[in-house]
């Protein structure tokens, strides 16, 4: 697993966790928050699928 994924999948497991805090506490600029972060956190693990592929190819 590359760094790239590595920190997309913490960058999703954070937006989770912050969503489901904005979702308790009735915040949602944080719920808004916390999708923005998965989202960028999905992102993010595909950029590093994708290196994994050009680098298994060449």
């Amino acid at each position: 697993m590359n760094k790239d994924k590595m920190n997309g999948f913490v960058d999703t497991v954070k937006g989770k966790a912050k969503e489901e805090w904005g979702r308790l506490t009735d915040d949602r600029s944080t719920k808004n928050e916390g999708k923005v972060d998965q989202a960028k956190g999905r992102l993010q693990e595909e950029v590093g699928r994708v290196k994994d592929k050009i680098t298994k190819n060449y």
